[in-house]
This record gives structure tokens, C-alpha cells and sequence, in this order.
């Protein structure tokens, strides 16, 4: 199964900035090797998340403390399955929609 890649364009804006940010937090902590490349995997890890089953609240993590960002943008990177776009090991983004009850 491929990995599918459906942000709109407005989601796209919201990640590069994410992405922007969280590869600037690594390497003001000391990731030397952080950097565009580091940004542009970061995108694409959070787009494919998004696109494959586990729906983000991009607002909300655009706004989040460092810390919670980064929780969420490490977290993805361990726990994604780049072959599905699924997220494994149960785990789940803080920044992860709500799902609404039926």
C-alpha cells in the first residue's frame, strides 16, 4: 500500500512552518546535522501521519509550547511506519484531532 500525500494546500503552508520551527529547536539544541533536509523529512513525515489515518490539528500544533512540538514531531519520526503512513506502538500524536462520537 502506498503512502498517500492528500494536505491541501493551506495544511502544506501550516507544516512548512512546523517544520521550519522544529528543525530550528534541534539545532539550537545541539543536533548539529539539523537543517533544511531535517525540515523537509519533518514535513513529510507530518503530511503522511495526516493523510493515512491519524488527522492533525496543524492550528493547535503550530501553536504549541517547544516542548509539546517537538514531543509530537519526535514522536512521529520514531513511530511512523514510512512504508504506510501509520503510525505504530499505540502511539498518538498530543496534537492528534479529536474524534467526535456518534
Amino acid at each position: 500500500m502506498a503512502v498517500k500525500f492528500t494536505a491541501t494546500p493551506e495544511e502544506r503552508a501550516i507544516i512548512r512552518r512546523i517544520s521550519t520551527r522544529a528543525a530550528s529547536l534541534y539545532m539550537n539544541n545541539g543536533n548539529r546535522s539539523a537543517g533544511w533536509d531535517v525540515a523537509e523529512g519533518i514535513s513529510m513525515d507530518l503530511e503522511a501521519v495526516h493523510s493515512n489515518g491519524c488527522s492533525m490539528d496543524f492550528a493547535r500544533l503550530e501553536n504549541a509550547d517547544d516542548f509539546n512540538l517537538l514531543h509530537d514531531v519526535a514522536g512521529i519520526a520514531r513511530h511512523l511506519d514510512r512504508s504506510t503512513g501509520k503510525l505504530t506502538d499505540m502511539f498518538l500524536p498530543r496534537f492528534a484531532k479529536k474524534e467526535v462520537a456518534s
